[in-house]
């Protein structure tokens, strides 16, 4: 009973997070199945391998020094940030490889990191409360450890590593070599960073200070967390700006009407056009995608047949446009 509860009190969570990123994805939604495995990834790869490289590092710490508290205090401030953040880093990588036109924006590469963290710190949160939580203080401490970690902390994982999201994003859609290598590296260091700025002050300030330690660590939290909403925020008034900017050819050609345009290129109206109907919310979807597409192309080229795909869009949204 107590594991089948802390099952529930981890993922349904951590779905719900997932469906809040989903949403604010308002433009153009990423496919489901890149998000599923980006999900499994966080919760299964990337929780098993940071179990298992985490403490080898610790044991291996705890070998030179000869320290054990040392050692245990080092893999929670320093090892589990990093093995954490690259194992989840990873997932995100290897969409940004593998499938490059879906990542078309800071706010998708945020998307991916995200709902991968979402995924770790769901199977994270279920060992921490029925082990630690159940396995310490029974329900109660099972309930005090839901709070802290699921209610309280929620959004920790998915902050941190939404950072190596917007560093492989600004990769993707910036000309300049260095900064193909210098915004990844950034973004992971951000995220290694807050990581272990979270970890060392739960465990220093909270050891030491109790609940005012604890006050202080979720307000450093709660300002990062806010900094990542305002990026959200910022990345979707940057991709309303792409469809006022590139849509307006389709307007002058008669793909699309003028209102039509307006409505593409407004957050309110559109959210209103997706309710009417599948074909209404592919339509814009698709208005969407083409002022992604067409943004890439004028950035970075070509890139295995972008040109291709604004036809293909365009080709699509004019068979849909008189029926909208």
């Amino acid at each position: 009973m107590a594991f089948a509860l802390s099952v529930l009190l981890s993922f349904v969570p951590a779905f719900i997070y997932s469906l809040i990123v989903y949403w604010l994805d308002r433009f153009e939604k990423e496919p489901a199945r890149l998000l599923f495995g980006a999900f499994l990834w966080g919760a299964l790869v990337a929780t098993g391998g940071a179990i298992i490289w985490t403490s080898v590092l610790q044991l291996s710490a705890q070998a030179l020094t000869g320290d054990a508290a040392l050692a245990d205090f080092t893999g929670t401030t320093l090892f589990a940030p990093i093995v954490e953040e690259t194992l989840k880093g990873l997932a995100v990588t290897i969409i940004f490889l593998a499938f490059p036109h879906e990542f078309d924006s800071v706010l998708d590469g945020m998307v991916y990191a995200a709902i991968t963290a979402l995924g770790f710190a769901a199977t994270e949160n279920l060992l921490y409360l029925y082990f630690a939580g159940y396995g310490d203080g029974g329900y109660t401490g099972l309930g005090v450890l839901f709070v802290l970690r699921v209610i309280l902390g929620g959004w920790g994982h998915a902050v941190y590593t939404s950072f190596i999201g917007i560093g492989l994003a600004v990769a993707r859609l910036r000309r300049e070599p260095w900064l193909k290598v210098a915004a990844p590296l950034a973004g992971w260091l951000i995220a290694v960073f807050l990581h272990a700025l979270h970890n060392t002050m739960a465990t220093v300030l909270v050891a030491s200070f109790g609940l005012g330690g604890l006050a202080a660590t979720l307000l450093v939290d709660w300002v990062s967390w806010a900094v990542a909403l305002g990026v959200v925020f910022w990345a979707i008034l940057r991709e309303r700006r792409w469809i006022k900017e590139y849509l307006q050819e389709e307007v002058d050609q008669g793909i699309i009407s003028a209102a039509q345009y307006r409505t593409a290129s407004s957050l309110r109206r559109q959210m209103s056009a997706r309710m009417r109907g599948k074909e209404a919310r592919r339509f814009y979807e698709l208005c969407s995608e083409l002022a992604q597409k067409k943004h890439q192309l004028e950035v970075v080229g070509e890139e295995r047949g972008n040109s291709a795909r604004i036809v293909r869009l365009r080709n699509e949204l004019a068979q849909l446009a008189p029926r909208i």
